[in-house]
């Protein structure tokens, strides 16, 4: 688990940087904004203790916050997704349960049980982030269009980032 250290912080750079530099400036129409760097929660350890995962998501959205200029919208939907991911997890185990040292990565448990998970979480996060940038319930179809057509753009970018990551399973 610690000699993961270094790459944890190395992702958690990267994802902030390639959200705040190249991915905030995407947005198509004003209906589809991949939020990219939830990936970085999404793929934590599943032995990351609850006050850890919490920290991490909350120093993670307050990072995209400050460079968006966001006032805490992305903190509060990383932290509720982070509060939520290991109820998720529970939902989603596998019957023999998660094996110690693995990583809730497509290349341990398949594309489908990873697919399932990460929609779930990012579908979560996309919702809780819209209804919070709107501040209303009035306008409820389009904060569902932008969450459903946010959360689907996420997830295809997710997937072509796990394509070019793949790695055999492995130990941690």
């Amino acid at each position: 688990m610690i000699s993961l250290i270094p790459r944890y912080i190395f992702n958690f750079l990267f994802f902030v940087l390639l959200q705040v530099l190249i991915l905030n400036k995407m947005e198509f129409s004003g209906y589809l904004n991949p939020y990219l760097y939830v990936i970085f929660i999404l793929t934590l350890p599943f032995e990351t203790p609850g006050w850890l995962l919490l920290m991490l998501a909350g120093l993670l959205g307050l990072s995209i916050d400050v460079f968006s200029n966001t006032m805490g919208m992305h903190m509060a939907a990383s932290l509720f997704m982070a509060f939520l991911r290991p109820f998720i997890l529970v939902r989603f185990a596998p019957r023999e349960n998660y094996e110690p040292g693995t990583l809730p990565l497509p290349s341990y448990y398949g594309f489908g049980w990873f697919f399932k998970y990460a929609a779930i979480l990012v579908f979560i996060h996309h919702l809780f982030y819209f209804v919070v940038e709107s501040f209303s319930i009035e306008n409820f179809v389009t904060i569902m269009v932008k969450t459903a057509g946010s959360t689907l753009f996420t997830l295809i970018i997710m997937g072509v980032t796990l394509l070019f990551t793949y790695q055999k399973k492995r130990r941690i």
